[in-house]
């Protein structure tokens, strides 16, 4: 199955970098390109893309608020977006993830990383760079203001909390099944019994939501 993906950046050397990428995998499509937040919002809308690869900072409207109109909790259909910016702008991680985005990567990845984190951002898997959420990580210790909230919901099994908990740190399926010495598709079913339990949409929804409900604690 054909991934079409829409690039939104506002650099056009960017966006022709990562057409080239991504053009030259034949599972991935190039459907339209963006260099504004809001030309990104009216082409993804029209074209109904698999993923929006999104710039942060851009003019007329940044990612933050295209990300916002595309993939929000109170869209009806929303859009999955991947957020790709420089390592100067992680300030900006909580509130893309807010936003409703499903991943978050930073643009000095190499190709083939980019290339899979498409596909398995596509395939609804959320995903975070492990140095974005170390980051991530330092800005829950730093900021002050943010009430912690309640635990999670007793409803949670142990195996769901250990899940949730190695998730939070950044481990992917296979990382998580290795260090509970279960199968993958175990830990699929896991994950897919503790995003009901917490009521979030995604995976990486449940990263803010363990640091924000003391599963794990920062640097922890």
């Amino acid at each position: 199955m054909t991934i079409r993906v829409v690039i939104a950046d506002d650099q056009a050397v960017v966006r022709a970098g990562f057409r080239t990428i991504l053009e030259s995998e034949p599972d991935i499509e190039i459907a339209g390109e963006a260099a504004d937040g809001a030309a990104a919002v009216r082409i993804a809308t029209r074209l109904r893309p698999d993923l929006v690869l999104m710039d942060v900072r851009m003019p007329v409207m940044d990612g933050i608020a295209a990300t916002a109109e595309l993939a929000g909790l109170a869209v009806e259909n929303p859009i999955t977006v991947l957020v790709v910016t420089t390592f100067d702008l992680d300030e900006y991680v909580f509130d893309a993830l807010r936003g409703g985005a499903q991943g978050f990567l930073l643009k000095d990845i190499e190709p083939d990383q980019l290339v899979e984190a498409v596909r398995m951002v596509a395939s609804g898997q959320g995903l975070v760079a492990p140095a974005v959420t170390r980051r991530l990580i330092a800005e829950f210790a730093r900021t002050t203001g943010r009430t912690r909230r309640p635990g999670p919901p007793p409803g949670l099994t142990g195996r769901e909390r250990d899940t949730l908990a190695l998730l939070a740190r950044g481990l992917s399926n296979l990382e998580i099944a290795r260090t509970l010495a279960v199968s993958v598709s175990t830990v699929k079913t896991h994950v897919a019994g503790l995003l009901s339990k917490i009521g979030c949409r995604d995976r990486v929804q449940a990263v803010i939501y363990a640091y924000e409900h003391g599963v794990v604690e920062p640097g922890g």
